[in-house]
């Protein structure tokens, strides 16, 4: 119900926005100039796509390049720089018409009378081939796994080709990703890895100042491509300027102050202080800021490591235990003040097809059903079950203080290690975590991404599946669903999938997570979707 009223607002906003774009842009240079702040506290390493591996770093990249595709606000891939695109029937085979009226950001390097080059199919053989090559490095490359040794072929300026080695019904979603941005040889030649701090993209604005861990801005691109359906020139923005104060109540402060004009997602620091416990914006904050929520595409969970040790959370009952032994609604109500959905369903979130109510709550709170798969394992009242430890960050202490407590209340002893996050990250990919506090937000939108977790194949460190799960009938739907072209078919897959998962119980869902997204009144048109995207194209600010 939250995202149709959301996207019923969006339209009447986008009709609206070309008045509301003409009062703007017609104030007095001086005073009207539109420039929309927020704040990115994780900070931003690098402005080169090819290493844009997280929110922080997507966000800002998005803003400076583009890529064959986009997503809209449903998820489903739409036109960029392709116009159009045909996939061959056997599903090898993708070929992509591109636009021929879209330039580079402005650079000397290009040697032109504009000081720019048109983009070409070329130019994304270089892009996507740089993806691919050891010595870029980029964390980007297993995108590209299916993709088939010199898959990569421009027949002409504005026709590029991909062939795959076997069919991937996923594989548009992953071509809207900002690893597969284009960019133009020459300039990349001349910084080399210092191009990270000389970006040159086609996006809708370009880099103007970096001041590392204090601030950036980018102006507008003013020989930007798309244009809205009034033929109004995108962006709308003058500018974006970004801070990176890593302190949440400080930015928190900024932002109510009105120095910031966004601020994303739920910090503990502030979280009771902006929400009712039900996650409603308060009343003292009601008349001056507006808050947006969608369901998000991350799924948080506690993984179990699969093999390699005797802990007693090899035997499937204790994790089914451990999985009825805790109340995910009163966690959801107390400790995230309602944001988000319990996550007594499968792995795949909310928002996906695939995400399956119809098999029914899997597991939800049964305290004695927990006691009883507890004694049927041989530890009845958890007697001589040893002590488990659940390895987290600080960010998540407070969840896993909660389940520490109820799980002692069927008689599982539960001890918290704490970790800094790269060094858990660290400790999770080597295997070193027999139980651990994981997240898993999706790259592209498609369930496989999150089965991908419990395929065999992908043990870590070199894959995703950190629990080391290993199911041949898994694996074997596994395969038919990556190669399943029909949607209804594979998403039938899917939830045969995760139904399996939940019965061999390798993780505990906690929760499907929630996107907020707060703007003060004066901010219009600001567009996202279940990746939690920030599309700053059509952003009005009104300055009166």
């Amino acid at each position: 119900m939250v995202s149709s009223v959301l996207l019923n607002r969006g339209s009447l906003l986008f009709f609206l926005m070309p008045l509301i774009f003409v009062a703007c842009r017609g104030k007095d240079p001086a005073a009207g100039k539109m420039i929309f702040r927020y704040n990115e506290a994780a900070g931003i390493t690098t402005l080169d796509p090819a290493y844009s591996k997280n929110q922080a770093l997507n966000w800002a990249c998005s803003q400076l390049y583009n890529g064959l595709i986009q997503l809209d606000g449903n998820l489903n891939p739409q036109p960029c720089l392709a116009k159009s695109w045909t996939i061959s029937s056997d599903g090898r085979t993708y070929t992509f018409t591109l636009r021929d009226d879209v330039f580079f950001h402005k650079n000397a390097l290009f040697g032109t009378p504009d000081s720019t080059r048109r983009v070409v199919a070329a130019d994304f053989v270089y892009s996507l081939n740089r993806i691919l090559d050891p010595k870029v490095a980029s964390p980007g490359l297993w995108i590209f796994n299916e993709v088939e040794e010199n898959g990569f072929t421009a027949p002409d300026d504005t026709t590029f080709v991909i062939r795959l080695k076997e069919p991937f019904s996923p594989f548009l979603g992953l071509l809207s990703m900002p690893y597969c941005s284009v960019v133009p040889q020459e300039v990349v030649a001349h910084y080399g890895e210092d191009f990270r701090q000389h970006p040159c993209g086609t996006g809708p604005f370009r880099l103007q100042l970096w001041k590392e861990s204090v601030k950036m801005v980018m102006r507008r691109n003013d020989n930007y491509f798309e244009r809205d359906e009034q033929g109004h020139a995108l962006p709308y923005l003058d500018a974006v300027a970004i801070t990176f104060i890593i302190d949440r109540q400080t930015s928190f402060l900024e932002f109510v102050k009105g120095n910031l004009d966004f601020m994303n997602s739920l910090d503990a620091s502030y979280k009771d202080e902006i929400l009712t416990r039900t996650g409603q914006l308060k009343s003292k904050y009601a008349d001056r800021i507006d808050m947006v929520s969608i369901p998000f595409l991350n799924t948080e969970y506690l993984g179990f490591k699969m093999d390699g040790n005797d802990s007693p959370l090899l035997d499937r009952r204790i994790r089914q235990a451990i999985n009825f032994g805790f109340d995910r609604e009163k966690m959801m109500k107390y400790l995230r003040n309602g944001i988000g959905t319990p996550g007594v369903y499968g792995f795949i979130p909310k928002g996906l097809p695939g995400f399956d109510t119809t098999m029914g709550p899997q597991y939800t709170y049964d305290p004695a059903k927990a006691r009883k798969l507890l004694s049927e394992a041989g530890y009845p009242g958890g007697k001589g079950l040893p002590e488990l430890t659940i390895s987290t960050t600080a960010n998540y202490l407070d969840l896993c203080k909660y389940i520490q407590q109820q799980l002692e209340l069927v008689g599982i002893r539960i001890k918290i290690d704490v970790n800094p996050p790269a060094a858990l990250s660290e400790q999770i990919a080597q295997g070193k975590s027999a139980w651990f506090r994981k997240s898993w937000i999706a790259d592209y939108p498609d369930a496989e991404n999150y089965l991908s977790l419990f395929y065999s194949r992908n043990f870590a460190p070199d894959g995703p599946n950190y629990t080391h799960f290993s199911s041949r009938t898994f694996d074997n739907l596994y395969d038919r669903a990556r190669s399943t072209s029909n949607d209804t078919q594979r998403t039938e897959i899917y939830k045969q999938m995760d139904r399996l998962l939940m019965q061999e119980a390798p993780v505990v869902v906690l929760y499907y997570d929630q996107i907020l997204h707060f703007t003060h009144k004066n901010v219009h048109g600001l567009q996202t979707n279940a990746l939690n995207a920030l599309d700053l194209r059509h952003v009005v600010i009104d300055n009166d």
